[in-house]
């Protein structure tokens, strides 16, 4: 008895310094890394900006004091890093946000523009996404029928319909066949960002009624 409660201690000590030692390693790689992981980020959504956004030498945040902030229901708000798209001359030509909720399989990050008005959507990239290979992925593809629905569409509310014409550009989004959910996570994420962006930068006189 007394020998199996030596062990007991012998071994739960070492356990106990094996889980600081380790912890202490992962504090300091995520120390390490997080900068770069952070630069990592911006750089995508630049990179996604300017494709969509091509005439833009630059994307620049919004001050603190035109900070918007989105209800995302149950309580939850969250702040939207939301830019401006300047040209050489400083002048705004578009927005660029990046709006997030939750997919089928997890998290899906969309990096969004619109034009200067804020009148229609110039389209969106996918920054993350871990949606069913061959069918919920298939929102990621650049061009593809699915991403093509939103440019140029009014920047306002959205539906999803099962059956219609996907090359009519306008508020009616045709799912993924066989990726439902995925379309309508997309769908959700627009209408919560796209008209509540809209909406305050409206009141904050940051573009025309």
């Amino acid at each position: 008895m007394s020998n199996s409660i030596k062990l007991f201690f012998r071994e739960s000590w070492l356990l106990m310094v094996s889980a600081v030692f380790f912890g202490a390693l992962l504090a300091v790689a995520n120390a390490a890394w997080a900068p770069k992981i952070a630069q990592n980020e911006i750089n995508k959504f630049s990179n996604l900006a300017k494709a969509l956004l091509p005439e833009a030498m630059k994307f620049e945040p919004l001050q603190n004091k035109d900070k918007i902030i989105i209800d995302l229901g149950d309580g939850k708000t969250a702040g939207a890093d939301v830019r401006k798209g300047l040209d050489a001359a400083g002048n705004c030509i578009g927005w660029a946000f990046l709006a997030e909720g939750s997919g089928f399989a997890d998290k899906i990050k969309l990096v969004v523009t619109a034009d200067a008005g804020f009148t229609k959507l110039n389209g969106f990239g996918v920054q993350q996404c871990s949606e069913t290979p061959g069918f919920g992925d298939k929102i990621t593809i650049k061009n593809g029928f699915y991403q093509a629905q939103y440019k140029q569409a009014p920047a306002g509310k959205f539906t999803l319909t099962k059956i219609g014409d996907s090359k009519k550009i306008d508020s009616e989004i045709v799912a993924i066949t066989g990726a439902t959910v995925t379309s309508q996570a997309v769908v959700n994420i627009m209408n919560t960002y796209v008209v509540q962006i809209k909406q305050q930068l409206q009141q904050k006189k940051l573009i025309g009624q």
